[in-house]
């Protein structure tokens, strides 16, 4: 099961398109596997490389998908549950300024990535059909529980997509 147009924010149709895949867990699963071992892959001269001035490294968009996936891993756990109150949205740019990465090592970013999606296809493996299709609000617009996995998944691979063609060329 897809995520249907009215289940999500058309900002995100684009992440959203990036899954082929037609079940949410499996996706999340071979999107998790394949993001590792392109991880692991990048140069270690790499890892604070900016493209352009004023662009994050490659350790600030690893992290800014981490970040990521925790907050749409929370607005799964928020919908899920049947929360109504509108949920806040976040600024990455903000995020990426306070996360102290320079004392990160690179193989602690992969390994926290590795952590945070195997809990986030743990949760998902909990939900059944009907919990997929609420739907909650964020300072954004609505969203559906499928849709915000779908996301999690395309946006990863956007951000994968941009380190191979702006970052490793």
């Amino acid at each position: 099961m897809r995520p249907q147009k009215q289940d999500y924010i058309a900002y995100f149709e684009h992440y959203i398109n990036l899954v082929s895949e037609s079940d949410i867990n499996l996706a999340l699963k071979n999107n998790h596997q394949t993001t590792l071992r392109f991880l692991k892959s990048i140069p270690s001269s790499q890892f604070n490389y900016q493209y352009a001035p004023n662009k994050w490294t490659i350790k600030e968009v690893i992290n800014h998908i981490i970040d990521t996936e925790r907050v749409f891993s929370y607005r799964v756990l928020c919908f899920s549950r049947g929360e109504t109150q509108v949920l806040p949205g976040f600024d990455e740019n903000v995020y990426a300024a306070n996360s102290g990465l320079s004392k990160v090592a690179f193989e602690d970013l992969v390994m926290e990535f590795d952590i945070v999606r195997q809990a986030t296809i743990i949760q998902f493996s909990h939900l059944s059909n009907d919990k997929l299709l609420l739907k909650g609000k964020s300072a954004a617009g609505e969203n559906n529980v499928l849709s915000l996995g779908y996301m999690i998944a395309g946006h990863t691979q956007h951000h994968i997509n941009v380190i191979k063609e702006r970052y490793l060329t």
